[in-house]
């Protein structure tokens, strides 16, 4: 009889937050940290750059913003092909998802818009791989805001630090078992290094 292999199925581990507290950093660097550890790794984001979450970008580039039920469909038709096409056949071969944003942002950002984020929610979890983790990266919204102007790119229709301020508060009331906060406002590597404590407490690699 073959052993049983500890890693039939991969991990899904999101990364959450407003722009600027540094996602994209942290995931490359827990990727390359999982990979010496022998773990199959892949990293991806949403929206994705499919036609649906091209929509939502091109508009938000644009200094622009669908209307909130365009966003929601949008992001859900992009959503339900990402986890058919992407997520769950990683998963399924026991490689481990890192992604920046799920349908967390999605709670945050048309919740400040006036979206019921329950509701949200619930339409995600119907088709959505739930999260084997979750790092929310919180940063006070003008430290952010300061981030995004350094890197030269210029704001897109979401930038601003009413609303950002309002998404902050939706992640901080989030409540899953699987939902960590992780203080972002800290050098880089030291906020790697709180990631992987959780990574490692959480699951167990």
């Amino acid at each position: 009889m073959e052993p049983e292999s500890p890693h039939l199925r991969g991990c899904l581990v999101v990364f959450e937050g407003i722009d600027g507290t540094g996602k994209s950093t942290q995931i490359a660097l827990l990727a390359k940290h999982l990979r010496a550890c022998g773990v199959d790794v892949i990293t991806d984001c949403e929206p994705t750059h499919g036609p649906w979450g091209m929509r939502v970008r091109r508009a938000a580039r644009a200094g622009e913003r669908l209307g909130i039920d365009e966003e929601i469909e949008c992001l859900l038709m992009d959503r339900r092909e990402h986890v058919r096409n992407v997520i769950e056949p990683a998963l399924a071969a026991g490689k481990w998802v890192l992604l920046d944003r799920y349908y967390m942002s999605m709670m945050a950002y048309q919740g400040a818009g006036g979206a019921n984020v329950e509701e949200i929610r619930e339409m995600n979890e119907e088709f959505a791989t739930v999260p084997d983790l979750a790092l929310w990266l919180d940063l006070p919204p003008e430290v952010a805001l300061h981030r995004v102007a350094d890197r030269g790119l210029g704001r897109d229709a979401f930038e601003n630090e009413a609303f950002l301020a309002a998404c902050a508060d939706i992640y901080g009331s989030l409540e899953m078992p699987w939902w960590h906060r992780v203080d972002a406002d800290d050098s880089v590597q030291e906020v790697q290094a709180r990631i992987r404590r959780i990574v490692r407490e959480e699951l167990q690699i």
